[in-house]
């Protein structure tokens, strides 16, 4: 047995050595015919291949891609591409002889047909032709005169700066001081955006087709310098939803290091997505850049040019918005912000004091489809015009200065003090906890003090009220007992559900609001009666009242609230992401306890005695609706929601109007935007 294992273990040895014997001489004949290669390259052909390499140099250029488009649901436009004109430098092409010469020929041919080229040096003329800084530019100064620039002293005079500038960028030659100024600025550029052999440098963007002509013809055997169309990205009705669709900026280095690490193709002097749609999908609109490999000779003659990867354009981004609604919100909220302060000042004219509604400035309104919690509208006022719109321009810093801050999106961002439209909540809640019931009953005598640091006033003296009569009503005094039996942890708990100070998961920026008592930083058990009410520190966005009202509509399930509906190539023929529901949670209220809060809602438009039927209680289809007035420092904030038609809903509405006062005009607003959903014959 011995002999046997014997002679197992030495053909084992033998196979081991043979292997090994073969890897050595397998490694012996690489190492042979590589060493022949370099002999090859370096000894037999050297000089040839020396000569080669010298004639000709391989330049790697990367091209544009085309972004995406945003559509509303039906497919019409609302961020989309148009073609325009841009003069491009390709230093690939260029004779750096004679760039000056060419630069200074384009500069007075745009000057004589007012077009603009891209000047962004802070230097320029005063009264008397002397070089002073821009004004508003100390931060662009500060980085010339930079240590990691001119290296120059802080105080160096903008002339001085100038000079240096044109030694650094070799500018020789006997120029005016206003072409040097000129070709300065040029240079610059063309520094800032980091020109070079890949990146060519925008002379000018956007010029007219007759100065595309007179360009042409003026640069004919002029390498170097070329007129390119590109695309121009434009909304269609730029002041329509810019909250929404957002808008694309300058890449900061930040962002530019934050892609680079991600492995993201960037390059420093790309735009992207600074908010709203533009930034939640910057992947999908982006696209992908191609490259072409030119190859030039040693004197620079390009002998080559070869596109070896095609730009891809962006994908198209389809929203849920329904422009036709759209419209109607921007201009009903418009118009019933400008009402609501204009009665307030006719009446603070005629009565005196504060309060009527005459520091009405804005308001914002989201409507909702309940099949799938889609955003069919969402205006926020005031609003702004997104082709103006630029993060350094005039007319950014206007916005940015005025005092009801037009860039704020109050629909999704903005948290607001609801008022009485969060007493459906309580009384779903207390209904399911058997706190109350469909028949009990509390009388109201209009001063509801059990707490005596917090007394809640009510509107009307309402005597015995029960839930139904308490919602249709709006009494104070009813929910302030009720909320204080319920207490507030049982109250914000079931809020949560109907998606009260929580997410609801839209895909652009939003606000998770506030919830009395879970984010309330001090809290006393009288807080409890007007948190309630809808007042302590509650406090929620439009976007989520909508989202309350639309789960009440849906039967207490709550689904993902969503603005986008689907992604598709750049053509629209192939659908590459579609957004179906999700259930995000359930009220966790009876079926039987919701039909109780759903009937009280609709006598609410119904019922002569109801707080909305003056403008609803003839309305063509039934509406369940709860009204509310909100007190805050100034006139009060009117609030409104509501769903319809009551048998089969389809649509919910959550107006805001801050400092409104008067809740007709909430009211009115959403009326405006029922009227054009159902008048279309949806």
């Amino acid at each position: 047995m011995r002999s046997g294992f014997r002679k197992k273990r030495e053909k084992k040895n033998k196979n081991r050595k043979s292997a090994i014997t073969v890897s050595i001489i397998i490694t012996l004949v690489f190492f042979v015919l590589f060493a022949g290669r370099l002999v090859d390259w370096q000894l037999i052909h050297g000089k040839e291949y020396k000569q080669l390499a010298s004639r000709s140099t391989s330049y790697t250029v990367k091209t544009d891609a085309t972004r995406g488009e945003i559509l509303d649901k039906n497919g019409q436009g609302l961020v989309v591409n148009t073609t325009h004109y841009r003069i491009v430098f390709d230093k690939l092409y260029t004779d750096k002889n004679t760039i000056d010469r060419t630069t200074l020929s384009l500069i007075d041919l745009m000057n004589t047909a007012k077009q603009k080229w891209e000047d962004t040096l802070p230097i320029e003329f005063d009264s008397n032709g002397k070089f002073v800084y821009k004004k508003n530019s100390d931060d662009e100064i500060k980085q010339i005169l930079s240590p990691d620039f001119l290296g120059m002293d802080e105080n160096t005079s903008a002339e001085d700066c100038l000079y240096k500038l044109a030694q650094r960028y070799e500018i020789n030659g006997d120029y005016t001081k206003t072409q040097l100024r000129n070709l300065v600025s040029v240079h610059y550029n063309m520094e800032i955006t980091d020109y070079s052999n890949s990146n060519p440098y925008i002379f000018a963007k956007d010029i007219s087709r007759d100065t595309v002509g007179a360009v042409s013809e003026n640069t004919q055997g002029v390498s170097g310098v070329d007129v390119q169309p590109y695309m121009i990205r434009s909304a269609s009705d730029p002041d329509l939803a810019p909250h929404i669709i957002g808008a694309l900026g300058s890449i900061t280095e930040e962002e530019y290091q934050d892609l680079t690490d991600k492995n993201k193709e960037y390059s420093l002097s790309d735009s992207i997505g600074k908010f709203g749609i533009e930034l939640a999908f910057e992947d999908e609109l982006k696209g992908v850049g191609g490259t072409k490999i030119i190859k030039k000779n040693s004197d620079g003659t390009i002998v080559d040019s070869v596109e070896t990867i095609d730009a891809q354009p962006g994908n198209t981004v389809y929203l849920t918005l329904d422009s036709s609604l759209q419209k109607t919100a921007v201009k009903s909220l418009a118009e019933n912000v400008k009402g609501a302060k204009s009665q307030g000042v006719s009446e603070q004219k005629a009565y005196g004091g504060k309060g009527y509604g005459e520091d009405c400035e804005t308001g914002a309104v989201v409507m909702l489809s309940v099949k799938d919690f889609s955003v069919l509208a969402a205006a926020s006022y005031p609003t702004y015009d997104l082709n103006r719109y630029s993060e350094y321009g005039d007319y950014y810093v206007k916005l940015a200065k005025d005092e009801n801050s037009p860039m704020y999106n109050r629909a999704f961002v903005g948290s607001f003090a609801c008022g009485s439209v969060y007493k459906p909540c309580v009384a779903s809640a207390a209904l399911e906890e058997k706190i109350i019931n469909k028949n009990t009953e509390i009388f109201c005598d209009r001063y509801y003090d059990y707490y005596p640091s917090n007394v809640v006033e009510c509107m009307h003296y309402h005597g015995n009220e029960n839930v139904t009569g308490a919602i249709t009503q709006s009494c104070n005094y009813f929910f302030a007992e009720t909320g204080r039996r319920l207490g507030i942890e049982t109250m914000y708990l079931y809020s949560e559900k109907f998606g009260l100070g929580e997410y609801t998961g839209v895909e652009v920026e939003e606000s998770k609001g506030f919830l009395a008592g879970r984010d309330s930083t001090s809290w006393q058990a009288g807080n409890t009666v007007q948190a309630a009410i809808g007042q302590s520190d509650n406090a929620f966005t439009p976007l989520q009242l909508a989202t309350y009202a639309a789960t009440i509509a849906n039967n207490g399930t709550r689904l993902k609230t969503h603005v986008v509906s689907k992604i598709t190539d750049y053509e629209r023929t192939n659908t590459l992401k579609s957004y179906d529901e999700v259930v995000e949670d359930t009220c966790g209220i009876s079926q039987e306890n919701l039909d109780i809060v759903q009937n009280a809602m609709l006598q609410v438009t119904q019922n002569p005695d109801g707080t909305a039927y003056s403008m609803f209680g003839d309305y063509k289809v039934k509406v369940a609706a709860k009204t509310g007035t909100a007190e805050n420092a100034g006139s009060d904030h009117t609030t409104f929601i509501c769903y319809a038609p009551y048998e089969r809903p389809e649509v919910a509405v959550a107006v805001v109007i801050e400092h409104g006062a008067k809740g007709k005009y909430s009211m009115q607003v959403a009326k405006d935007l029922l009227d054009t959903y159902f008048k279309s014959g949806r």
